[in-house]
């Protein structure tokens, strides 16, 4: 393949990968003639770069999780408190898993959900070094290690999502929702947590 022949491909890639995950979220049981139709593709195109429907909600998946890492690796930047930065990383993970929440359901079934626990490890490991900070510089209290207090963050962020799913939480309350509930839950006070997140420009 040329450069130019590659780059044609990937960026076909690319656009079924958007209308798959927008097919996706308005209809959950999407098929792949359905992501072909609206993709004005022939099903053939899309099983060229995705062998299965599997294969392509675990592309999404992969993707997802790329992206959480760059949003968390740029919202932890220059963050002096350890608390700041705990609710500063919810907040910008969220804005950029929501557009994601409706494949989790997906992806336990077709991923599974060790497969997004392994791919989420870069983002546990920096997760993590954070947290160890705050609990060394007395920002956090928490009888749990920091990789421990991470797994929490962890599930809180995913409950917060199912929450959403359900009906339970508004997805406009879902970020600072997880903030608050990640705070709290590392040893920050409900009251400081509460205001720390509300103070922050991305939870308005």
């Amino acid at each position: 393949m040329t450069g130019r022949t590659t780059g044609r491909a990937d960026a076909n890639r690319r656009r079924i990968m958007d209308i798959a995950l927008a097919e996706l979220l308005r209809d959950a049981d999407a098929s792949m003639d359905q992501i072909a139709r609206a993709a004005g593709v022939v099903r053939r195109t899309v099983y060229g770069h995705f062998p299965s429907r599997d294969a392509l909600v675990a592309a999404l998946v992969d993707d997802a999780a790329e992206s959480v890492a760059a949003a968390q690796a740029e919202a932890l930047r220059d963050v002096a408190d350890p608390a700041e930065a705990l609710a500063r990383s919810m907040l910008a993970v969220w804005d950029i898993a929501d557009g994601y929440r409706l494949l989790l359901s997906l992806a336990q079934r077709s991923v599974t959900m060790e497969g997004i626990h392994q791919r989420l490890e870069p983002v546990r490991h920096e997760c993590t070094a954070m947290l160890q900070r705050g609990l060394d510089e007395g920002r956090f209290t928490s009888p749990l290690p920091a990789l421990a207090l991470a797994y929490v963050r962890e599930q809180v962020f995913f409950g917060v999502l199912q929450a959403v799913n359900d009906g339970i939480v508004a997805p406009e309350e879902g970020g600072r929702s997880a903030a608050v509930t990640a705070l709290t839950a590392a040893g920050v006070p409900a009251t400081e947590a509460v205001e720390l997140v509300g103070n922050l420009p991305d939870a308005s």
